[in-house]
């Protein structure tokens, strides 16, 4: 053999030098190579690549032995995914587990690429191979959070739709399944506006633009009553909370839902039961009232019969002189009627079950009803009451019996609690606030409020009478809440008690009667 087949060319020399530097800038980065002669079966791998694979071995004679490197759940997917290659030429990428000296399992990533060298007459198989220990980890980390996520998202009783800007529905939560009918695969890729009624399916589309352009959230950070479409094509209530979320330039909205039939349905109940409750007691109170009402009642009653005896004597005298007596007579025999009648019909109102609509009142016209009834007999037990009416306090948007029930309620405690006071003076009062509400206070110069039922007592049941219910208080209270107002207690400088029932005023211009 000459010198010139023995000794490598300057090329050779240069090449080799530039292969073993690449070799080196490979190792100090942490990535191992690896060739393998598919002719022979010889496998080289470089130190850094042992390491990796957890071995000392730089050669293997096949590639069975190698395998046993790799972890067992791994390596029919290696061997296909290289196997391809081989049989396909090109590249192959695959994530795997190596299983090191001792228990330690860790992930590795393998590229390569086959080679064909015709003139050598034989297959290379070679590539890289480098640790995503770590980033497994990360990955692994990420997404056991995300089924930690995901299966709180899956038992909160708030049903989670997610949205990008355009509407299209990116998730949708296992409890939106159930309030929908919806499996997630029906519904993802989708317009979200599926899921509303009409008129708010045509509307979304424009309510989404209209915030993109405006930034005027009318939802979104803010929960609203709204109404959803099931799949059967039932319409039921919801509560629906809108949040905003940004990713890069890609604009989110996620929507969490509660299904509110049950609650409304519950509250219907409890508003029939506290009209029960409430009718009760107005029952009880006529009841209460029934004796003062029958001496009040017995007045007009007397005077029609005394005027009409004393028309049947005029008639029997059978003068011409007698009829303007027997006219004068007949006049306040129909006036008593009518203020018997009256009594009667606003006894009749107070007393009926039923809902009326709410409508502009003029408060004094509340109060001097109210207190038509509810001051029966209290001249008699020595009861001076006095009126303030505030001009500016005009009218409240009211259910006018239900306002009325609080007021004969607190009138009557009020007579009742001055029924052993040497001082027997009722105060009604009207007021304008500041805040735009109206103020009306009952104040008597009873022996005011007992300090063991001070705090407890707009609870129910709770009463200091030795035949009262302890209802009158509490459903007061429910009813000014109802109406959007309040209702409270005070002692006041007399040694009484002064009540402080507040109403929102009617705003002007509402479209309402007004009495």
């Amino acid at each position: 053999m000459s010198n010139s087949e023995q000794q490598p060319t300057s090329t050779q020399t240069v090449d080799l030098h530039a292969e073993n530097e690449l070799r080196s800038t490979l190792d100090d980065a942490g990535i191992g190579t690896w060739s393998w002669d598919l002719m022979s079966g010889k496998i080289v791998l470089s130190e850094t690549c042992a390491q990796l694979l957890g071995t000392s071995r730089l050669e293997f004679g096949d590639f069975r032995a190698l395998s046993d490197l790799i972890h067992p759940d791994d390596r029919e997917a290696r061997a296909r995914v290289i196997q391809h290659a081989i049989e396909h030429g090109g590249s192959y990428d695959v994530d795997y587990r190596v299983l090191r000296p001792g228990t330690e399992v860790c992930w590795v990533r393998s590229r390569g690429r086959v080679l064909n060298r015709a003139t050598a007459r034989r297959t290379l198989l070679r590539g890289v191979i480098f640790s995503i220990d770590e980033r497994k980890k990360v990955e692994n980390d990420l997404r056991a959070r995300e089924e930690h996520l995901r299966s709180i998202l899956d038992t909160v009783p708030e049903g989670m739709i997610v949205i990008d800007e355009h509407g299209i529905m990116q998730s949708f939560s296992p409890t939106a399944e159930r309030l929908f009918g919806y499996v997630t695969e029906e519904v993802m890729g989708k317009n979200v506006r599926m899921l509303m009624p009409e008129p708010d399916r045509s509307r979304h589309d424009s309510y989404l633009r209209r915030y993109q352009k405006t930034r005027e959230a009318r939802i979104i950070g803010t929960g609203r009553l709204v109404t959803g479409l099931r799949r059967d094509g039932s319409v039921f209530p919801m509560e629906l909370s809108v949040g905003e979320m940004r990713s890069g330039d890609r604009v989110f909205y996620t929507g969490f839902i509660n299904d509110v039939t049950e609650r409304q349905e519950t509250q219907s109940r409890l508003q029939e039961l506290q009209a029960d409750l409430a009718h009760m007691s107005r029952l009880t109170a006529m009841g209460e009232m029934a004796s003062t009402l029958a001496h009040e009642l017995n007045q007009p009653l007397a005077a029609i019969n005394n005027y009409m005896k004393g028309c049947r004597r005029l008639l029997d005298r059978s003068g011409s002189d007698a009829l303007p007596k027997i006219a004068e007579a007949l006049d306040k025999s129909a006036e008593q009627a009518l203020r018997a009648g009256q009594i009667i019909l606003r006894l009749r109102d107070f007393v009926a079950r039923g809902n009326t609509e709410r409508r502009v009142e003029k408060v004094t016209r509340l109060v001097e009803e109210a207190s038509a009834l509810a001051l029966v007999g209290g001249r008699e037990q020595g009861v001076i009451t006095r009126f303030e009416f505030d001009p500016a306090a005009d009218s409240v948007l009211a259910d006018r019996v239900q306002v009325e029930q609080i007021l004969v309620n607190l009138l009557r405690n009020a007579i009742d609690a001055m029924q052993n006071s040497a001082r027997r003076e009722l105060t009604v009062a009207t007021e304008q606030t500041s805040d735009g509400t109206i103020e009306i206070t009952v104040a008597d110069t009873g022996t005011g409020i007992a300090e063991e039922v001070a705090d407890k007592l707009f609870q129910p049941f709770v009463t200091t009478k030795a035949n009262g219910m302890g209802v009158g208080l509490s459903i007061s209270r429910t009813i000014a809440e109802a109406h959007g107002g309040s209702l409270w207690a005070a002692r006041n400088s007399s040694g009484g008690a002064t009540f402080h029932l507040v109403l929102p005023a009617a705003e002007l211009g509402t479209a309402a009667d007004v009495g």
